[in-house]
């Protein structure tokens, strides 16, 4: 019995942004649909050297592989010239249980299915025309998430911060021959919120940075950096000016996502209308109906986003040619 092992050059150059927007909205209404068995995320949590290990995965019904990922968080990575963000997926036969496909990805299928939902919420929840795009968080998915967006939605202005000033101003020279707009470094979180359409928060931040009294009228935010229970991007009072509250699935942001902190400080309840990404990309919800509504989109990762783009660069790996065999 062989298994396939691709390497991240290979798998860069295999999967791309549209298509992992592509089945990553199909996973969601996949989701939606009660066609998902998605387990619940496994955490390892290393507080004493800023470090994080998150494990995924789901099956789609009916799909002839399903994906176990695991991806690293280490917060220091910088100051040893490394980046923060590693990882690799498994890919299993869906038939057999045995394992197909080693996806040494280094966290780029995480990046790109993490992006894809972001712009998969942009696409239901922004104003149709947007003007400037707020981001805090100027690393690889404050990038990711900019690149993403483009492909579904059009804008003129990238405002963006970040507490790390090589690191923003790294972000403010790269940006525009990337996504083709002029961008801008803020002074402070103030001033993105207040300029933007749509912001991006994209933070390991363990304390809520995003005012409340800071959020106006049509203003978009899609929140993706609370992945645990210890991580809060926006405050609780955030939520309670939204109009609208979406996030991708409701029981796991309940336990470590921005719900979770609006659950513990008494802004909602279990009971709250809130409405998953999936109803949105199944048609059941229709997302904006107001260029005048807050929207605030809370998106912690979901299983199904790593089998959903696993399985593709599985795939496109093997109509490429790409990887080796390893003999088990």
């Amino acid at each position: 019995m062989e298994m396939l092992v691709v390497g991240e050059a290979d798998i860069r150059q295999a999967v791309s942004m549209e298509e992992a927007i592509s089945v990553v909205e199909d996973g969601f209404t996949s989701l939606a649909d009660g066609q998902v068995n998605l387990p619940p995320v496994l955490s390892l949590e290393m507080p004493e050297i800023r470090g994080e290990i998150h494990v995924k995965g789901a099956h789609v019904t009916g799909a002839p592989s399903f994906a176990i990922k695991l991806a690293a968080g280490f917060y220091d990575n910088h100051l040893l010239g490394l980046p923060t963000g590693s990882g690799m997926m498994l890919v299993f036969s869906a038939r057999t249980g045995f394992p197909e496909a080693l996806l040494l990805d280094n966290a780029y299928l995480t990046e790109l299915r993490t992006a894809a939902a972001g712009a998969i919420a942009a696409k239901y929840l922004a104003k149709k025309d947007l003007s400037v795009v707020g981001v805090v968080g100027a690393g690889a998915q404050g990038r990711y998430q900019i690149m993403a967006l483009a492909k579904v939605r059009p804008f003129d202005k990238l405002v963006v911060y970040d507490l790390d000033e090589d690191r923003l101003a790294s972000y403010v020279e790269e940006m525009p021959g990337i996504v083709g707009v002029d961008c801008e470094a803020a002074a402070d979180v103030q001033q993105v919120v207040t300029e933007s359409d749509l912001l991006v928060t994209a933070t390991p931040s363990a304390k809520p940075y995003v005012q409340a009294q800071w959020l106006h009228p049509g203003l978009h935010i899609t929140a993706m950096g609370a992945d645990n229970p210890g991580k809060q991007e926006l405050e609780s009072e955030a939520l309670a000016r939204a109009d609208l509250l979406v996030c991708d699935v409701k029981i796991q942001c309940f336990e470590r996502g921005e719900l979770h902190h609006g659950l513990e400080d008494g802004i909602i309840d279990e009971q709250s209308e809130v409405v998953e990404l999936g109803e949105l990309t199944a048609g059941r919800h229709p997302g904006r109906t107001d260029d005048s509504q807050i929207t605030i989109c809370d998106l912690t990762g979901v299983g199904v986003q790593d089998t959903v783009i696993a399985s593709l660069a599985y795939q496109k790996a093997l109509d490429a040619g790409f990887g080796s065999r390893l003999e088990m």
